[in-house]
């Protein structure tokens, strides 16, 4: 499954139009969710939540406009988190097990095969629900006319903050045939390096928010002294000023992530064209970023958008990507194996009991890419099973980024 991403051009009433699809979308996910909260008792799977969609589109006109395939997609969304929620509490994980919730920010809509149709020249979209959205121009470098309309399993509406986008959900085999490099390597994923590998290379983290934030600072500020309290109180409208320089900042935002999307996206490529094996940690970044003091710049190195992409690339060239358990690969000794107990501010690691010295990253690479060689054949490839996080399911995500999940609490 690949996803093809474009820009879409079209009126103001037909954004208009695509923001109306959208809330009736999040309307239809959120009375789903409510229907199984009312019903446990009569065991609600998604079939259930499929056809309480026609329920729902008898009973709102709304609802009704929407095509019948995007409504069962949004009853999917919610059965999505619904399942997620049994599997946590099945496998008993620690904490808070991930209670589904009502969706208030919703971006997307998402439509299967029907409601839409590709022009001739696959440069134009035109949707026939009811709601209005017409016909499209789709704005972008990919060319549709290299596959056939039925290997095209979803289309969504994506809202960003610079506009509208189309994503093209394409089933195709990915995976390419690559020569053996014969090399393998250990990663180390930190704060002062981006990456650091066993053979004491490092990739210097980029930064890209910390670099941005005297501007992210300055446009929050001005957006900030536009908006007014008092209207918030009598639930009156922001003014349009205040939503202009909203979109500024949100825009600045977007750009930071963009910036690190790519240069993950560059690196993890990389990696895997160089190597047969990469071992990495199987950090739970989840639980990291609860750190007060180290919040913002383990949101800001991307681990997860990282490993993400490593195990994308690695599926793709048929090369083998393992994620190790963290546990005390910056504290044992790659030389000696004995535990030397040092602070984060402790950049160099020296072993008193066998003399090795050694920066504190590569160190660590090191021990993590004996622990990948010890579990290959024997723990699978995939830290969170048969699948790499971006291959589970065909849909997309809310986000519009390729599926993602969290490692699992240690």
């Amino acid at each position: 499954m690949i996803i093809y991403e474009f820009k879409v051009k079209g009126k103001d009433k037909q954004y208009r139009a695509i923001d109306d699809a959208i809330r009736t979308s999040q309307f239809i996910q959120n009375k789903c969710l409510r229907y199984w909260m009312d019903n446990k008792d009569k065991k609600v799977d998604k079939y259930a939540l499929n056809k309480h969609c026609a329920v729902l589109a008898a009973e709102v006109p709304f609802a009704d406009e929407l095509n019948s395939m995007a409504r069962q997609s949004a009853a999917e969304r919610a059965w999505s988190a619904i399942s997620r929620f049994y599997d946590n509490c099945k496998k008993k994980i620690k904490g808070k097990k991930g209670y589904p919730k009502f969706k208030k920010h919703c971006r997307s809509v998402e439509y299967k095969t029907s409601g839409w149709k590709l022009s001739s020249t696959r440069k134009v979209i035109t949707f026939s629900d009811k709601k209005g959205i017409g016909t499209l121009k789709l704005k972008g470098t990919y060319d549709l006319n290299y596959y056939d309309i039925k290997q095209i399993k979803r289309v969504r509406l994506l809202r960003r903050a610079d506009g509208y986008y189309a994503q093209f959900a394409i089933y195709v085999d990915v995976r390419i045939e690559s020569e053996p490099t014969k090399e393998m390597v250990g990663i180390d994923l930190g704060l002062k390096y981006f990456i650091a590998d066993d053979k004491g290379n490092v990739e210097e983290s980029p930064q890209f928010y910390r670099k941005s934030e005297k501007q992210l600072n300055r446009a929050n500020r001005k957006k900030s002294k536009k908006y007014d309290p008092k209207k918030k109180k009598t639930k009156q409208p922001q003014s349009t000023n205040y939503h202009k320089a909203r979109e500024r900042y949100a825009r600045k935002h977007l750009r930071v992530s963009r910036q690190r999307k790519e240069y993950c996206k560059r690196v993890a490529y990389s990696v895997i064209q160089s190597n047969d094996l990469v071992a990495y940690e199987d950090l739970n970044v989840k639980s990291l970023v609860r750190n007060r003091h180290l919040a913002k710049s383990i949101s800001d190195a991307g681990w997860s958008t990282f490993r993400a992409w490593l195990e994308y690339f690695g599926h793709k060239y048929g090369k083998v990507t393992v994620a190790v358990p963290p546990h005390n690969t910056s504290q044992n000794c790659s030389n000696c194996g004995m535990k030397v107990i040092k602070s984060l501010s402790t950049r160099t690691h020296v072993c008193p009991h066998c003399g090795f010295v050694e920066d504190r990253d590569v160190n660590a690479a090191i021990n993590i890419l004996k622990k990948g060689l010890s579990t290959v054949g024997h723990t699978g490839t995939y830290a969170w099973g048969d699948l790499p996080s971006w291959a589970v399911g065909a849909s997309l995500l809310s986000s519009g980024e390729s599926l993602s999940q969290e490692s699992p609490r240690l």
